[in-house]
């Protein structure tokens, strides 16, 4: 019999090396599932505006508006269209994160009217995953992974990039958020991690902010609600 996940359209977010993406892909393997993952090494702008990121910001942020959208509005069509589950590494939204750290005022304010043009039409998830991890621990896994154009984000980028994630997320008072930090957990290589954190994934959450941690003390995860 086929594993199902309780929600339908799952999305998994975090900062730069937090491993949305690994968890995204065990989860869709596990289940089964379709797969949204971000095609960002597509981008030519990425590596141009680590070098140069006033020059570069706006037709960055643009090109990454546009890619996003496209690749979300065509799959998740198909996904009303047969009813398979989805899982994706990134939301629309997280546009304006970024937007609001590189942008200059005027170009914002051009982006936010154009976000906001087509955001409505996107349907939201069922369940939107966060992985928190200290900004130490992130830059351990860019480093780790050894991209060269990434090797440039300094520490308080990823900070105004946390920041700006939890401002995010207090916002979306109508979407169920499960909020986890993995400092203490290896979901990757790990497999009792991960089989503690599918089950915690499943279960039944009302609309808000579900913090979820790992007591190392007592090895067992804690989860409150905000």
């Amino acid at each position: 019999m086929t594993k199902k996940l309780k929600y339908d359209y799952i999305v998994v977010e975090g900062n730069i090396g937090s491993g949305k993406t690994s968890l995204a892909t065990k989860l869709s393997k596990e289940f089964n599932t379709r797969l949204i993952l971000e095609r960002f090494a597509e981008n030519p702008f990425l590596p141009l505006f680590y070098d140069q990121p006033v020059r570069y910001a706006f037709p960055l942020e643009l090109s990454f508006l546009a890619d996003r959208y496209q690749q979300l509005n065509e799959e998740l069509k198909s996904q009303e269209l047969f009813q398979q589950q989805i899982i994706s590494d990134y939301i629309l939204s997280k546009s304006l994160i970024f937007a609001n750290i590189t942008l200059q005022n005027d170009e914002n304010t051009l982006y936010q009217r154009l976000f906001h043009i087509i955001n409505p039409h996107l349907p939201k998830p069922d369940l939107l995953i966060f992985l928190h991890k200290d900004i130490e621990k992130l830059r351990q896994n860019i480093l780790q992974r050894g991209r060269s154009y990434e090797q440039k984000i300094e520490p308080d980028y990823l900070l105004k990039l946390e920041k700006g994630y939890w401002e995010f997320l207090k916002q979306l008072q109508d979407t169920r958020i499960l909020v986890i930090d993995s400092n203490e957990i290896d979901f990757v290589n790990n497999q009792n991690d991960y089989e503690r954190l599918l089950e915690l994934i499943q279960g039944d959450f009302s609309k808000g902010i579900h913090r979820l941690t790992f007591d190392v003390a007592r090895s067992t995860f804690d989860i409150w609600n905000e």
